[in-house]
């Protein structure tokens, strides 16, 4: 009895195909000047962050996400209301700067430290949008 397999692509194809950072085959380059860079991609050859630390982040950035979503309801019930002109690109720029903190820790998960101060930080531009929609 003879089975036939679908061919598939391997990751060198795959690196040939789609070349960003994580398809990469050989270890993580240096970063500028020799440091190693504090966001990338994971590699091929990199160990896998440990369960406890990925839930903990994870849960942490979905709690800012639910925060976010109840920021964003009550900023549409306020602009269906009628709204100052400055609100919602308040709202947007602080929600986008809390988004790009949280990515950021995503992508550093294998410091040590980074990803717990980004994630604390994003805290930050959210706690504001939730007192801007709070007042206002």
């Amino acid at each position: 009895m003879t089975t036939v397999e679908k061919s598939r692509s391997t990751r060198t194809e795959a690196a040939e195909i789609m070349p960003f950072g994580g398809w990469e085959n050989t270890p993580a380059p240096a970063g500028f000047r020799g440091r190693e860079t504090l966001f990338r991609f994971p590699a091929a050859d990199d160990p896998a962050p440990s369960p406890a630390r990925l839930l903990l982040m994870a849960l942490y950035a979905a709690a800012l996400g639910l925060a976010g979503a109840g920021v964003g309801v009550r900023a549409m019930v306020t602009i269906f209301g009628g709204t100052a002109f400055w609100y919602v690109p308040a709202l947007s720029l602080f929600g986008l700067a809390s988004v790009a903190l949280v990515v950021g820790s995503f992508l550093s998960i294998h410091r040590p430290v980074l990803p717990w101060l980004l994630l604390t930080a994003a805290t930050v531009p959210l706690a504001i949008d939730v007192l801007i929609a709070a007042l206002y």
